[in-house]
């Protein structure tokens, strides 16, 4: 069957990956979901919305900061890197991603839509200025501080619970319509409206292919699936492509 993936990536006209959080955690990333995920001992309305960082700043910034230090030291995955290669070499068009690590880019993806925003970059909520994440890991405040202003009112620019997706939606909405093959790698496709790129894709003539060590809500709309550590399905893939 991985044979038969890498035949349809080889003659896809527009291939499009979708991808979730198990293409990271193999770069040391934990997901969401899972017994060990970030979910795990915390109410993720206290600490991944926008009504609970409004209400508390400090308590979003305990979460999250030494997790963002794991996000800034990690290394691309085996799935990032081959993504990559498949773009560098014509065979992948777009990657749509429900990441926020910037991992894709890292590891040579130059067309990556961030479904869900991206933590490089936080913005103040009172003036608009703009903070890299390097620079509110460096200072060593327990909340980063606006430059320009001084408030105490830098939110990562992601998309938190409460919030709405951006013209990005209809950007990967645009992208499955042109695909004849979409990939979805590391997702549990349970999270909407990202999941339902996957039956457009089925509508719209593609032929979908899922990798995930586990089943998804969405095992029946694909035309293979394949199961397993993610790490060892892509290598299988990409052997028979030379990559």
């Amino acid at each position: 069957m991985n044979a038969e993936v890498a035949r349809w990536i080889d003659r896809a006209r527009h291939a499009v990956a979708l991808t979730g959080a198990g293409v990271s955690t193999e770069s040391g990333i934990p997901d969401f979901r899972s017994d060990a995920g970030l979910w795990r001992d915390v109410d993720p309305m206290d600490v991944a919305s926008t009504a609970g960082f409004e209400e508390d700043p400090a308590r979003f910034y305990r979460f999250w900061l030494p997790k963002l230090e794991t996000i800034r030291n990690a290394q691309p995955s085996a799935a990032h890197r081959f993504l990559a290669r498949l773009e560098s070499r014509g065979r992948m068009q777009a990657v749509i991603t429900q990441n926020i690590d910037g991992l894709h880019q890292r590891a040579g993806s130059r067309r990556v839509l961030e479904m869900h925003g991206s933590f490089r970059t936080l913005r103040c909520q009172a003036c608009g200025a703009k903070m890299p994440i390097e620079r509110a890991l460096d200072s060593g405040k327990p909340v980063p501080q606006c430059a320009e202003c001084g408030a105490e009112r830098m939110r990562p620019e992601v998309v938190l619970f409460g919030d709405m997706l951006g013209p990005v939606l209809r950007d990967a909405e645009q992208e499955i319509r042109e695909a004849d093959l979409l990939l979805c790698l590391g997702s549990s496709l349970a999270v909407h409206p990202v999941a339902g790129l996957v039956p457009l894709a089925r509508r719209t003539g593609a032929k979908v292919v899922i990798l995930n060590r586990e089943g998804t809500s969405m095992d029946d709309e694909a035309d293979l699936v394949l199961r397993g550590e993610l790490e060892d399905l892509v290598r299988e893939v990409a052997a028979p492509l030379g990559l």
